[in-house]
């Protein structure tokens, strides 16, 4: 096991069983062998399910990014760390070495030493996809503040609920960002945003557009003079293993995200051990990653897991469609790409496009390719194989969560055979488990169930922010002594895993988890609404789309509707973000609902998705004539 990497079918199994019999013996020897501690632990692991508590590495210290940057300088001091593409190809791509890497980020560090920043304030960081925004995620954990990354497609109120909920007392943001061929406001988003935020005491803001905007006096400083004024060298603080090290925010079914956090020892741990596997990650290797830092995967698989490896890590600030749809594939020839990791939608949206897009460019540096954000469809999976893998480079079709920290069920390239649309087998350490209703763990192949884990692993969030209970509540709560995920999954005759999507109002739109209550809410409070219900149905770009179903106060027609749907749809973007639009709105008399008030999710579902072949029996709810109006209306 020492060096890492797993190499075959049969080493896996070995590898797995051991983490399974002894996981304890197992984290250690990792923890031991592949990073530097400044105090080692008493203990490996304590847990208990019940409370729920856990804890990896107790009593030990560190400094994450001594592991991430200091103990490559000796020896990949001028290796690339993160290699920047930015939005626009004419703009030249910037190489940061591993050395400038620690010299920017302890720059950084001491600049938010000097406006008072310390060990456990929260730093809000709301940017593009710039250096600014790892280093920045970096120069906080060097001084042991958290950090609150925000994505920076979100709206102003998204914002301003994320930065109340953990009382940050900075704000790091920009003027503005690119996105294709759009320039986007950041810092008036930021302004407006702030507008009812009394912890907030600094904002520093980088120059990207080089627009003029508005600073407020007292509050707001440019970044890059207080920079250029700062020492390059910076003494880490001295970490716990159990200090946290960010929050990360996560749609919830009900109102209010949940501030997942994550801390320090068994994130780096795990983050590490499973992108050097997942990733057949080699020395001299390029690895990509599409997502946004605002994410879980930017966190841990553009930022702290490759560096971890010392890697060279690809940040990319653009869009798959700019300046045309084969953006993606002239990066990867431009950089020799040897790892890229998508999200299903980017596969599906390209996969529409003609083949010359892909076709014109040279990807024979590609070993591996990855999936993220939702089980990725067969018809994507084949696309992707044939036509960038060239039946060449494994994909990985990767299963985890916000919560999960890390990467949960996985292919391993070239070790793990694969079948499009699963998952295939859990990482070592992970023991999953499938359920029934009744919370009974099912046995056996050819089942399908409720997917709990049942075994702590490094990474797994501790709790969500100020709101111990709610962890509980919704991860801990359904199974007895087990993590519950939100997901179903079947286990097929191999023993392989397939998700098969939330069992809870999380509908995931293009990889973006969101909860329909917060998207009801937001709608329930225009004033011609008088309730209304969102579910998913199949889109052959986003994978589900949502679809809501409106009942007004007073009946109107046609144009009074169009109308009201534009309104509608300006509202979720002003509260939530354009990511929660609807793409369909039918007005409705009436909601289905049972006799208790609980609207029919499930017959909604099947209306929006065109399966009324069996809606059930509906003559047990309290309004079953509302089902037949609605499937009469549906354009």
């Amino acid at each position: 096991m020492s060096n890492y990497h797993i190499k075959h079918l049969e080493e896996y199994y070995k590898v797995y069983r051991k983490s399974v019999r002894e996981p304890e013996n197992f984290w250690e020897e990792i923890a031991e062998e592949h990073f530097v501690w400044r105090k080692r632990w008493n203990k490996v692991l304590s847990w208990d399910f019940k409370t729920p508590e856990v804890k990896w590495y107790e009593g030990a210290q560190l400094n994450i990014t001594e592991n991430c940057i200091d103990r490559h300088l000796f020896t990949k001091g001028n290796k690339t760390a993160i290699l920047f593409e930015p939005n626009d190809p004419s703009e030249e791509a910037e190489h940061i070495s591993y050395r400038q890497l620690y010299e920017r980020v302890n720059q950084f560090a001491n600049v938010l030493k000097a406006k008072g920043i310390g060990k456990g304030d929260r730093v809000c960081i709301y940017l593009p996809m710039i250096p600014e925004l790892a280093i920045s995620v970096l120069a906080c954990a060097r001084i042991g503040a958290i950090h609150s990354v925000v994505f920076a497609g979100f709206s102003a109120t998204a914002l301003s609920t994320r930065i109340n909920d953990s009382d940050c007392k900075m704000v790091i943001t920009s003027d503005g960002s690119f996105r294709g061929a759009k320039t986007i406001d950041l810092k008036g988003i930021v302004d407006e945003a702030l507008e009812d935020c009394a912890s907030v005491e600094s904002v520093l803001v980088a120059k990207r557009i080089q627009s003029d905007v508005s600073m407020k006096e007292g509050r707001d400083q440019w970044l890059q003079p207080l920079l250029d004024d700062a020492s390059k060298e910076c003494a880490p603080e001295i970490m716990d293993s159990e200090d946290p090290l960010f929050i990360l925010y996560t749609s919830g079914s009900t109102g209010m995200p949940k501030g997942m956090v994550h801390t320090t020892g068994g994130y780096m741990v795990y983050t590490a051990y499973t992108f050097k596997n997942v990733f057949n990650y080699k020395q001299d290797d390029i690895y990509w990653c599409t997502a946004d830092i605002g994410w879980i995967t930017g966190h841990s698989y553009i930022v702290y897991g490759p560096l971890a490896n010392g890697a060279t890590t690809v940040m990319f600030e653009g869009v798959p469609s700019h300046p045309d749809y084969g953006r993606f594939w002239e990066v990867v020839e431009k950089h020799k790409v040897t790892q890229f990791y998508t999200a299903p939608t980017a596969i599906r949206a390209l996969a529409k496009e003609k083949l010359e897009y892909v076709d014109r460019y040279d990807l024979s540096s590609l070993k591996v390719l990855g999936s993220v954000g939702e089980p990725i469809n067969e018809e994507a999976w084949h696309w992707y194989n044939d036509n960038v893998g060239k039946k060449q480079s494994p994909i990985v079709d990767t299963w985890w969560q916000t919560e999960t920290g890390g990467i949960m069920l996985s292919p391993i390239p070239y070790v793990t055979p694969t079948i499009p649309t699963y998952a295939t087998l859990p990482l070592p350490g992970i023991q999953p488990a499938l359920m029934d209703e009744n919370g009974n763990e099912i046995d056996g192949k050819q089942v399908d169930g409720r997917l709990c884990i049942k075994f702590p692993w490094p990474s797994m969030a501790r709790t969500i922010w100020g709101n111990h209970q709610r962890y509980k509540e919704t991860y801990f709560s359904a199974f007895e002594d087990m993590y519950f995920t939100g997901d179903g999954a079947l286990r097929d005759t191999v023993g392989y895993y397939r998700i098969t999507g939330r069992v809870d109002d999380v509908i995931i739109v293009s990889g973006h988890n969101l909860g329909t209550a917060p998207i009801e809410d937001v709608i329930n409070e225009h004033p011609a609404v008088a309730e209304s219900a969102i579910v998913g149905f199949p889109h052959d770009v986003k994978g589900n789309a949502l679809y809501g179903y409106v009942t007004l106060k007073e009946t109107g027609e046609g144009r009074m509707h169009d109308n009201l749907r534009k309104e509608i749809n300006q509202i979720i973007t002003e509260h939530i973000g354009p990511i929660a639009k609807l793409d369909k709105i039918q007005f409705t008399s009436g909601l289905p609902k049972t006799r208790s008030g609980k609207i029919m999710r499930r017959i909604l579902r099947k209306i929006a998705s065109n399966d009324t072949s069996n809606l059930g029996d509906t003559s047990t709810l309290l309004n079953p004539e509302v089902v037949q109006e609605i499937m009469e209306n549906v354009k």
